[in-house]
């Protein structure tokens, strides 16, 4: 199953997903770019995304305005729903309305690959993306080991270039879970470092668990500003 969380207080940018892309709202278009992989539900806090995700067609289920994380927010989805615990839960972001179904695709397969692996908690995405690029806060990036497992993720610059640094890895906001360990996520208390760069992944590697990642292709990244989203629009002619 996709879960969707749907988050209307966003500080830099006001209700952000239902700003309208090709006369639909973002959040909507994120659920359209994936229904064909697997049910998609949208769990959010807002009775009136409830509304216009039935307008559109799509499962919405009321949450809690009280949610330090996305992912906290789909538990609770997760468990209103009343999920088995070895179901495979994607976690897509709803400001990625142009995410690629391949993504998508390739996160489901690894997570059902890691689904009795005790230790890794996530999986999740990357992609290679120049320094200039990687510079910007707004873009996580994310180091690993050779399996690919995540050392550390920041939206500062890491690793720092004092060499001949060209290709960072950009992390996406796309997580696998077992519905069992979504839950073991979502009992853990809190991190210092999540507070700090306010990403929820460092939850996972605070408390000793493992967060794998698979390499992806993708033009799509979230839309976290308004100007973000002008110039989306704008490349994709919109």
């Amino acid at each position: 199953m996709i879960i969707i969380p749907a988050r209307m207080a966003s500080t830099r940018f006001p209700n952000k997903i239902l700003a309208k892309i090709d006369g639909v709202p973002m959040v909507v278009k994120t659920a359209k770019a994936v229904k064909d992989i697997d049910k998609v539900v949208i769990a959010t806090d807002s009775e009136e995304v409830v509304k216009i995700s039935n307008d559109y067609g799509f499962k919405a289920v009321l949450t809690s305005k009280n949610h330090k994380s996305g992912t906290d927010r789909i538990n609770e989805a997760a468990a209103k729903l009343g999920l088995d615990k070895n179901e495979i839960i994607i976690n897509v972001q709803a400001d990625e309305p142009f995410i690629e179904k391949e993504v998508v695709k390739k996160v489901f397969v690894l997570t059902k690959k890691n689904l009795q692996n005790e230790n890794i908690l996530m999986n999740s995405a990357y992609k290679l993306v120049e320094k200039e690029e990687a510079k910007d806060p707004n873009l996580v990036k994310v180091v690993t080991d050779s399996s690919n497992i995540a050392l550390y993720f920041s939206r500062s610059l890491i690793p720092y270039p004092r060499g001949d640094t060209k290709k960072y890895k950009g992390h996406l906001g796309i997580y696998g879970f077992s519905r069992k360990n979504l839950e073991k996520f979502c009992s853990l208390e809190p991190a210092p470092l999540e507070d700090i760069e306010k990403l929820e992944q460092l939850r996972a590697l605070y408390h000793g668990y493992k967060v794998a990642l698979v390499e992806v292709k993708t033009e799509s990244f979230g839309i976290d500003t308004p100007h973000d989203l002008q110039r989306t629009l704008k490349s994709k002619g919109l």
